[in-house]
């Protein structure tokens, strides 16, 4: 365990080294200057030279990528070129929207598709079976943001039980927070848990067919029995990976339901540092979604030891 341990950190700063490299080399090559961004094109040429003197533009890029790195080494992300607040405010500001959005859609996606995806599997070829397929093929088809926007339309222009976007700030309460987000994290939950119901049937249905599943029912364990004590906690191998990959998603792609319900969060910070040029947002809130990434799949790794015996054995 300590060797894999020791690889898969090894690993990890190499794709974190790639992925810096990877996010600031695109970010040079995009057309369009900051500095120009910022003051127009009506400002004069001087205008915008002492600006990129004063963002710090005019270095050579290796030394603004060192910098960078090293900032960020430090726990500096820079200054914003539009906010002029540090990146550090800005990110921790706006994860305390994303990360719970992220987290609510994910528990929503796993608590509707574990028991879709066994219900499917344990009554494989009956009408109960094409009906939750047919279901997660429509999940899958629908865009989340167009989902969305059929969920405003209902809950929040027809019944109004709730506010169309927004988000009035963990000061509020938890009550009204949470409830500002039960939408977005219901649009996003969707789309993701017809994903994993598939999933789930499909493994579940290869672990069925196992010797030790018949072993088990030759010894009398009722189908029931097989299924939910022996074939599930197998199953759930490919499960956890998908899961781990939603989460990473879900945290780095909720940019169109965000803006969609007007959510302050990482994704709408990264939409507007687009759009204003502010590069330095960009690419540190690029990166460190990265690392999420990469930590949630490392995470992902380690708990199958946990859910797999075998994989436990084998380690030692």
């Amino acid at each position: 365990m300590t060797m894999f341990l020791a690889r898969r950190s090894f690993a990890l700063m190499l794709t974190l080294i790639a992925a810096t490299i990877l996010i600031f080399v695109m970010l040079e090559i995009v057309p369009g200057d900051p500095a120009t961004a910022m003051m127009g094109v009506s400002a004069s040429d001087d205008a915008v030279q002492a600006l990129r003197v004063e963002l710090g533009l005019t270095a050579d890029p290796l030394t603004r990528y060192f910098e960078w790195v090293g900032g960020m080494l430090r726990g500096d992300f820079g200054v914003s070129y539009t906010y002029r607040t540090p990146v550090t405010e800005l990110i921790g500001d706006r994860i305390w929207i994303s990360l719970p959005l992220t987290l609510m859609a994910l528990a929503l996606s796993t608590i509707i598709a574990i028991p879709a995806g066994v219900y499917a599997a344990s009554r494989r070829g009956t009408v109960a079976d094409m009906g939750v397929m047919g279901a997660t093929q429509i999940g899958v088809a629908v865009p989340n943001f167009w989902f969305a926007m059929l969920l405003v339309l209902l809950f929040s222009t027809t019944l109004r039980w709730v506010s169309a976007g927004g988000f009035p700030g963990w000061d509020a309460g938890i009550g009204p927070a949470l409830g500002a987000l039960a939408l977005p994290a219901f649009s996003l939950a969707l789309p993701q848990a017809a994903i994993l119901t598939r999933v789930m049937r499909s493994a579940l249905l290869d672990t069925l067919t196992e010797d030790y599943i018949r072993t088990a029912r030759a010894k009398g364990l009722s189908e029931r029995q097989a299924l939910w004590r022996h074939a599930l906690r197998n199953a759930l191998i490919p499960v956890l990976t998908i899961i781990g990959m939603q989460f990473s998603f879900l945290l780095a792609g909720a940019i169109i339901i965000e803006n969609v319900f007007f959510l302050p969060g990482l994704g709408r910070l990264v939409f507007q540092g687009i759009v204003q040029r502010d590069l330095i947002v960009v690419k540190s809130v690029v990166v460190l979604l990265v690392f999420a990434v990469v930590v949630v799949t490392l995470v992902v790794d380690l708990t199958y030891a946990l859910v797999d015996p075998r994989l436990r054995e084998g380690r030692r």
